[in-house]
């Protein structure tokens, strides 16, 4: 991390954390409601509290952020109903964590977490994954308004769960998964992984995401083909090696391409197809708070913490979205 950086008190004071959390997920500076049962007042900070000794701590721990209702009677802290419920990992260690995965430009590895915060690797790995839910953005506002470029195309990566066929060769498209991209060049990134690279697959999900008035800017596959009856659509020829013609080209998207395929084959190197959207969210949500839209290593990893609210994320039960 950089110096200055460093000196902020919630990378390594355990109140301090708590103070910064609930300054980002509690704007008013008190919490907007009690998680257990919704009301809006009658909500006092209580004094930190000392735990019963364990084999780890054999003087107790101290609570720190407890709030009680005083209409249920019940205690809870800002970690309540966001990805840090029930962790055990200490919450500064949470922030240098959220960090690191943001200020990397092609991530950060459980491994290396492990070794960087001292944890299990179990552990590191499934912080990562709660990490890259809270990146997951919402956002459904159409791409290209006002008539600004949208480039699309998609890639491929890793191994699908799709049964080989002959016809194919083990190492070709057909047995992987497929990345379909959208990069509005001064603007952000959604990614979607889809079954195969189809017109009914893909289709949708422009016209979802695209406004009518944008650019859109493809390659010559015929996938694309229908786009030229809705939207003001151009595209280069790579086959014969067009990749510009004036303003014309995909080499946006496929610079996008170049830092995720080098993230998750120098970083990450394994990826099982059910996981795949997290990191594409993660790699979207930093290409979307990049410096050249003016966000800086600090302000990102605030704004990745700022979609830790309501995402919780477990980890043992057969209906997890973890584990589907």
């Amino acid at each position: 991390m950089a110096r200055s950086v460093l000196k902020e008190a919630y990378f390594h004071d355990e109140a301090a954390a708590f103070a910064a959390l609930e300054g980002i997920l509690w704007p008013g500076g008190k919490p907007p409601h009690c998680p257990h049962c919704g009301a809006t007042d009658r909500l006092n900070r209580l004094a930190n509290q000392t735990s019963k000794p364990s084999k780890k701590h054999p003087d107790g721990k101290t609570v720190f952020g407890l709030w009680k209702c005083y209409h249920c009677r019940q205690q809870f802290t800002v970690r309540k109903g966001t990805i840090f419920e029930e962790s055990r990992l200490e919450l500064h260690l949470w922030f240098q964590a959220a960090y690191l995965m943001c200020s990397s430009k092609k991530g950060v590895s459980a491994n290396q977490l492990h070794r960087t915060l001292g944890c299990t690797l179990k552990t590191a790995w499934f912080l990562a994954h709660r990490l890259r839910e809270a990146m997951r953005s919402g956002d459904i506002s159409p791409m290209g308004s006002g008539g600004a470029y949208v480039e699309i195309d998609e890639t491929y990566i890793g191994k699908n769960k799709r049964p080989f066929n002959p016809r194919y060769s083990k190492a070709g498209p057909e047995q992987k998964n497929v990345v379909l991209t959208l990069v509005s060049r001064k603007g952000g990134a959604r990614s979607f992984h889809v079954d195969r690279a189809t017109a009914d697959n893909i289709l949708p999900i422009i016209r979802a995401n695209i406004a009518l008035e944008a650019r859109v800017m493809t390659d010559e596959s015929r996938v694309y083909g229908k786009l030229n009856r809705e939207y003001a659509h151009a595209t280069v020829n790579h086959s014969v090696r067009q990749y510009a013609d004036g303003d014309v080209s995909t080499n946006t998207v496929e610079g996008y391409f170049s830092i995720f395929k080098r993230g998750m084959k120098g970083v990450y190197q394994h990826c099982s197809e059910k996981h795949l959207h997290r990191y594409l969210a993660e790699f979207d949500f930093r290409y979307s708070h990049r410096v050249a839209l003016g966000v800086d290593d600090v302000t990102r990893a605030t704004i990745a913490l700022k979609g830790a609210k309501g995402k919780r994320l477990t980890y043992a039960w057969p209906d997890s979205p973890l584990v589907n």
